[in-house]
């Protein structure tokens, strides 16, 4: 029995050393299938980080774009307040340049030339900063250019043109800053 029990000490010494190598390959097998899941979830979470974070310097780029669009149509929306606004406290003296050069008809030469060359400056004024005035006698009439304070009946002119001019109108670009007060032909 000596030698069969060798032989059977053996054989179960072989059985257990296979066992133990297939016990260590499963073990190694499970352990790397557990690794390349943790990798897999770890791949995901970090794939699902990186859309977020795309998606939020996304947003920030819009956010950015939108601002400075805003800021811009601001900045010009306040030049053109700010010109009107000026602009509001000197046509007055204008009408009163123009109603002078009106009245100056048997005035002396020099105090013509003078009132015509202050109307000048300020016309010239006028078109450096874009402002146009309009309403003159002979136009057409138009509601949201003019405003009709009276109407009459002309032979000599057309319907719906103007016949008198009270007071000028002037715009900036396409901002009106006073309408124009006319009388129209019937």
């Amino acid at each position: 029995m000596g030698k069969d029990s060798k032989e059977k000490e053996q054989l179960d010494e072989q059985q257990t050393a296979e066992e133990t190598v297939s016990e260590n390959a499963d073990n190694a097998q499970a352990e790397e299938t557990a690794a390349e899941e943790a990798a897999g979830d770890k791949t995901e979470e970090l794939e699902k980080a990186l859309a977020a974070e795309k998606d939020k310097l996304l947003r920030t780029a819009a956010e950015y774009a939108n601002y400075r669009t805003r800021t811009e149509r601001e900045k010009a929306g306040i030049y053109a307040n700010a010109v009107s606004d000026t602009i509001n406290e000197i046509i007055p003296i204008a009408d009163n340049i123009d109603r002078a050069l009106e009245a100056s008809k048997n005035a002396p030469e020099e105090f013509r030339k003078g009132l015509e060359m202050i109307s000048n400056q300020l016309k010239k004024s006028f078109e450096k900063l874009n402002i146009k005035s309009f309403g003159e006698v002979g136009e057409t009439f138009d509601p949201e250019f003019h405003n009709a304070i009276s109407s009459v009946d002309s032979d000599e002119l057309e319907s719906d043109t103007i016949a008198v001019v009270y007071q000028k109108g002037y715009k900036v670009g396409d901002k009106i800053i006073r309408h124009a007060m006319v009388q129209t032909v019937n």
